[in-house]
């Protein structure tokens, strides 16, 4: 299930701003080391460069396709990009200050169990910070799952679907909050706006091409996702309609800070 960064960058501002906003919530005037879990692209990963621009920063990524474009943004060679699934990743490899996860967690089942991990990694002082998104119950996932469902090959297609994946932001309080003197926790729906130039047919079928998804276009044959796609096509433009100023697709995203005791 292969990653494609042009995709995911077709709305690279939408994406970037949520890290934008967990990393203004970050306490640290200095960290020494960090490491990105899930850094993709790396394009949110290189705003930490510029905020922190001593420290010596990782970006860990299960997608080389992924961490190619990573490499060809970081023009300054600042990170240090390493190939590795995120649900493995040892903390005492890299012995950071700060852990980073944007938008990653979501695909990672039984991440709280590891949160708890790498919390007991970080030494006194050291934060964790993270941003998934919290949509799951949004049009735009009940649209898929009815395409889904209506399709031939549902049986197969349906266990590949991922229903609320992740935690509210109450826990993911709760879960830091048994590890960290000082725990931030918040949720934010943006009002995204979606291709006002007009130049994209259907941008919300754009976007979840490029993540919601790719578990179910990997799995159909090459012949058989265009009749899908044109499905999905039809059910999201209904569902998201163009207005004179784009097309507005509200998005929820869950935040959390934690930051461990003296």
């Amino acid at each position: 299930m292969a990653w494609d960064a042009m995709q995911y960058e077709k709305f690279d501002d939408h994406r970037t701003r949520p890290f934008r906003d967990l990393l203004a919530r970050v306490p640290l005037s200095d960290p020494a080391r960090i490491v990105d879990l899930g850094c993709g692209n790396g394009l949110a990963t290189l705003l930490m460069a510029r905020r922190w621009p001593d420290a010596r920063i990782t970006g860990v990524d299960s997608s080389p396709q992924m961490l190619d474009a990573a490499r060809e943004h970081d023009l300054d060679d600042r990170v240090e990009w390493v190939e590795g699934d995120v649900a493995q990743w040892n903390p005492s490899e890299r012995d950071p200050d700060l852990i980073v996860t944007n938008a990653t967690l979501q695909w990672v089942p039984g991440h709280e169990a590891m949160i708890e991990q790498w919390l007991d990694a970080l030494p006194a002082g050291g934060a964790f910070a993270m941003q998934v998104p919290g949509n799951f119950s949004a049009p735009s996932h009940r649209i898929i799952r009815e395409a889904v469902a209506d399709h031939p090959r549902s049986g197969e297609l349906k266990p590949l679907l991922r229903h609320e994946p992740v935690l509210s932001p109450e826990g993911y309080a709760e879960l830091l909050a048994s590890r960290c003197a000082h725990v931030d926790a918040w949720e934010t729906t943006y009002v995204q706006i979606l291709d006002p130039a007009g130049t994209q047919a259907n941008p919300v079928l754009e976007w979840v091409q490029g993540t919601a998804l790719r578990p179910i276009l990997a799995a159909l044959d090459d012949s058989e996702q265009p009749a899908f796609l044109a499905d999905l096509d039809e059910r999201l433009a209904q569902a998201y309609p163009r207005r004179l100023f784009g097309v507005p697709f509200p998005f929820r995203r869950i935040f959390a800070v934690g930051v461990k005791g003296e």
